[in-house]
Parts: C-alpha cells; structure tokens; sequence
C-alpha cells in the first residue's frame, strides 16, 4: 500500500491534478452499472400475442406474471416446487398443534436493505388487509447490527450508522473521515490496514464506469484489498464480513467491481443521504409466505394468473429460429406439452444449464456462456427456542466462525405472539442462522459442513455460535433452551458419499463474470430470461436482481409483442452526481491506459 499523505496526496492534490474538474460538476450521474454494456438485440415479432408461458414461480417467475398480467397478458406459471423460490419460507411440517400454523423457517439470510428500489415498487401494489402502502408496509426496521469475534469484546453498530450530512459526503476528505469512523468500530484493525480499505473505496468510488466494467470487474476485493499478510481483524472484518457473511460472495472469488458497487450502495444508504432510499436494514414483520408470498400469488390468481404446481420444464423445442413449444412433467414424471405465444424462462441458472441443447444454443449461441457461471451453498437451519434471547435488535455476524455463520432472532419483529400463532405452544422464539461457508472445517468434528450429517451441521452450527457469544459473564446461547432444530430440506444427506447434496445453490459473483451474463432479450423472438443470473445493475443473487430482471423481460416481451402498454419502470442504484467531475477524468485516464489518480504513489 502506498503512503498517500508522505506523497502529500490529499483532498487538494487530487483536485488539482483533475484540473479544474469541478468546472463540470454539473454533469448528470453517469450509471456504474453493467446495464450501460452493449445490449443484445433480437429481432421483434410485433405480433400482438398474447399468451406467455413462464417456467418458475420464485422472485423473477412471479414479477413477470405480475407485470405482465396487469398489462393486459394471459399468463400461466409452471412452478416444480412451491411460490416464491428461495424466498420462500419452509416451515417444518406436522409441528402445529391446537390450530396453531407449524414452525415457520427461512430459506436463509434475508433482508431488503434501503437501497432496493425494485421489490419495494412490487410490494406496495400487493395489497395486504389494514395496511394503506400493502406489503410494503410489513416491512419494519432493525435497530442495529451486531458483530462477535470468539475471546473479544462484541459491537453493536446502530444504523443509521453516520450522520455525515449530503454535501459532506462528497468531500474526499469527509468520506475518509466517514468510513474510518464507520469501520473502525474498535476491532483493533491496525490503522495502517484501515488505511488501505478507506483509500480503496475513495478510489473506487472515484472511479469511472470504464474502469469498473475494464479493470475492477476482472480483480478479486481480496487481491484490492491487500488482503495477504494482514491482522485477523482486518481479514475478519474489512474482507470476509463484508462479502461472504453479508453480499453472498467469496472475497478471494468476487470482483471488485461488484462488491464495490454494492458496498457504495450501502455506504450511501447508512449515511442517510440518498434522497428515497430507505432504512440499512430491513426485514419483514412475519414469516416470508404470510407477509408477502401468499398475498402476491392471491393477488395474481384474481388478475388471472394460472399457476401449474408440480409442472417442472424437460425440454424446449425449437423451430425456425423460435421456441415452438415445452415439454413439462409432473412429480410423477408424466410429461405433458405446453403451447404458448411467449415464453420466459424464470429458472435458476443451474436448471437453465440442465436445459441447454445443440439445437437452443444454435438459435441463442451466449446461453452456451451460462456454463461459466459458477454456484455455491448459501443455505439456512432455524433453532426453535423455549426462551426469549435476542442476541441483538437485528443481525448477528458471527466473526470468525469458521462457517460464516450470521443471524436474527426472529420473533421480535413479528407480528403476534409467536408461542400462540405457531408450534406446540411452548416455542417463543426462532433463531435464523445462515451458513455461508459450507467447504471450512469446523470446531467440532474437523469437518466442512458439506461432509457433516443433518445432526452434526446443527451441533456444529451451535458450538460456532456460543463459542461467539458465551465469551462473556452470562452465556447468551444455553442449550437447554433449544426446543428442536431445523435444516433447509434442501440439504439432504447422502451416507454412500459421505457428504452432502444441495437442491438450491446460489449463484455466487466471480471476477469477469459479468460477460456470461445474458440479457433478459435474446435472440430467439420470443424467449426471453428472468432470473438472478441475468444481467443487471446490482451484479449478484439477490432478490432485487431476480425483480430487476423479471422486469427487464417483461420490456422486452412488450416490445416484441408491439404492446401499447406502458413499459415497466426500472430502478436503478445512485450514482452522486457530486462525484461526476472525479469519474470524468478517470475515464479521460482510463482510456488513456493511466492507473486512477490515487493509484499512481
């Protein structure tokens, strides 16, 4: 890391050497995105049909349908499994009792941070009885986050995290200031690492949309970040929390260019200064199928939505350059054929890839490129406690654990008493909890999550956990207090291997990633793709990409289609505006083959 204050390289230096740039801080905001790369186009149809086939029923399959539906279209979702996909909650059958529903679960880590901007728009035209703005309105705030590291004092970071005001904000010396404050945080990072971290963001946040897309897409946030030979703390915090623990990314893995870009949406967010942003952190007032799932699919059957449960896509058959028709089967295997004037594929990449063949990848050559895209384990166990223990107003990152584990206790900002709405009446709360590391040895039994038995990943999962927080005077964790546990059924055991299998990967960002992403259009006219996998402006598997995207097909449908409805709107992350003039001259740099202002010692 170079020493920027002995080469004087302060907020000064680096607006005189961008010569006079503050002449054009007028400009408007240019979009870091990967929506600003050339699009694919395909040729339109134009024809006015009507009808749309869409395969999956998760977060994209469902805002096509809705989309698609309020304008006008006969739309029928094929859906193997249940509605809502990963988001979905999975709640652990026959444990209801008394009229009481059965143990709610979540499939893992979720939370709609401020910066979401699509899902809300979906949430607020899902009507939900005694709420004015619909689901929306089930969204509640978190008071804080909590991070514990086994043997150190644990921190609790309110959010808002900054009250750094708008304009401060953009001064290159305040956002030093703001995010030395904001993560210090007393983990004894040694200040000369912070140091790295901090100049890194001003760099990147400084940088142009060339050189994120040419240069910071194709270097992993460890290799930026230094990450070699640095304290624990450092490595622990600053380049594991805020990738695996909390964007569903490996840091040795992940590019720059993505984390960086999520990272700026939450500085921006917990700072307070994005004009309709809303709160860092917020999660549901309920479990995900009450407070969302189940309103949506109500809303959409009475729009006319058809959904097929059971039907699972085999084959799409193509013709003349087109999709002419599907082939789905039932749980029993029964094939059957499914005709329609579109289709949309709203699956996870890993089934589109099952669904490749010579004469598809003839007619759309880039889906041969989903075979690049690379999945991981991200999945949850729920712990269904006899007590009221919440560990923190919010969520809990477990620093260190070998599983990078994080979580929320659940009950507290839920609707209702929980012990009366669910179980056999003696459950009071449930504690999520998410493992993002499914390929590190554990403490207990030295072995990944993937070789460990159901048994041994919830024995191993809790000893991770109390070694976090029961480091103190009063244990936190006590396993008397633990009714019964619960894994995703996702993740089966298989004794012949001796290991693990799992149903639902996710998509995790890998650096150059972003050119095998396809477009929502392609070039078969009418068949297009919804999914986390698909191109857009927040680059990983997230629920608001999934909406992102099913939006985004939807636009193309229509325009194939030669609708006359009104095209979806599309929402995009903030680029300040104020920092404009920076990232006008970095791009003059860039493409002059010169490194970023800050990066020249």
């Amino acid at each position: 890391m170079r020493d920027h204050s002995r080469h004087g390289l302060t907020r000064r230096a680096v607006l005189t050497g961008m010569g006079g740039a503050g002449v054009i801080a007028g400009l408007a905001a240019t979009s870091g995105t990967a929506s600003a790369l050339p699009a694919l186009s395909s040729p339109a149809l134009r024809s006015g049909a009507r009808t749309v086939a869409v395969f999956g029923g998760g977060m994209a399959g469902l805002t096509v349908a809705h989309e698609l539906a309020e304008r006008g279209f006969q739309v029928t979702v094929h859906e193997p499994t249940a509605l809502g996909g990963k988001a979905r909650s999975i709640t652990a059958a026959g444990t209801g009792t008394d009229g009481r529903g059965d143990l709610p679960g979540e499939h893992g880590f979720r939370f709609f941070p401020g910066f979401y901007q699509n899902i809300p728009d979906t949430m607020h035209r899902i009507p939900f009885p005694g709420n004015p703005n619909g689901v929306f309105d089930n969204l509640v705030s978190t008071g804080g986050f909590r991070m514990t590291l086994p043997g150190s004092e644990d921190l609790s970071v309110p959010t808002p995290f900054s009250p750094t005001t708008r304009w401060e904000l953009y001064d290159l010396d305040a956002i030093r200031n703001t995010l030395t404050a904001s993560f210090g945080l007393g983990l004894s990072i040694p200040p000369q690492e912070l140091a790295i971290f901090v100049e890194k963001m001003v760099m990147f946040l400084t940088s142009s949309l060339e050189r994120r897309n040419g240069e910071w897409e194709n270097v992993t946030w460890a290799h930026t970040l230094e990450a070699e030979g640095k304290s624990k703390a450092y490595r622990e915090f600053v380049i594991s929390a805020l990738t695996r623990q909390l964007v569903a990314a490996r840091p040795d893995q992940a590019s720059t260019r993505t984390i960086g870009q999520v990272g700026q949406a939450f500085l921006l967010t917990g700072a307070g200064v994005v004009p309709g942003y809303g709160h860092l952190d917020r999660i549901l007032n309920g479990p995900t199928n009450d407070a969302w799932i189940e309103p949506w699919a109500t809303l959409l059957r009475g729009m006319g939505v058809r959904f097929e449960m059971g039907s699972k896509l085999t084959d799409l058959e193509v013709g003349g350059g087109r999709i002419t028709g599907a082939q789905v089967a039932d749980a029993s295997g029964s094939r059957s054929s499914v005709e329609a004037d579109w289709y949309v594929s709203a699956m996870p990449v890993e089934r589109v890839v099952d669904l490749l063949t010579p004469q598809l990848v003839a007619a759309e050559p880039r889906l041969e490129l989903l075979r690049n895209l690379v999945v991981d384990w991200m999945v949850g166990i729920q712990y269904f406690m006899r007590t009221e223990n919440e560990l923190a107003d919010g969520h809990v990152a477990f620093l260190g654990s070998p599983w990078a584990l994080t979580s929320i206790n659940q009950a507290q900002f839920w609707r209702g008493d929980f012990a009366t709405r669910y179980g056999d009446g003696s459950v009071k709360d449930v504690l999520s909890v998410d493992i993002s590391d499914w390929d590190t040895p554990g403490i207990l039994y030295g072995k990944t999550a993937k070789q460990c038995t159901r048994e041994e990943i919830a024995a191993e999962t809790w000893a991770q956990m109390k070694a976090s927080v029961n480091d103190g005077a009063r244990p936190m964790l006590r396993d008397e207090d633990v009714a019964q546990w619960f894994l995703d059924p996702g993740v089966q055991w298989n004794a012949a291997r001796g290991t693990n299998t799992n149903e639902t990967p996710l998509l995790v960002n890998t650096v150059g990633s972003l050119a095998s992403r396809p477009d929502a259009r392609t070039s078969i006219p009418n068949f297009f793709l919804a999914g986390d996998y698909v191109r857009t402006d927040i680059d990983l598997a997230t629920m608001e990409s999934a909406n992102e995207s099913g939006r985004a097909a939807v636009n193309a449908l229509l325009e194939a289609a030669d609708s006359p409805a009104a095209p979806v709107t599309t929402y995009k992350l903030h680029e300040p505006p104020e920092l404009a003039p920076f990232r006008k001259v970095d791009a003059d740099r860039y493409a002059a083959g010169l490194p970023h202002i800050l990066d020249v010692g």
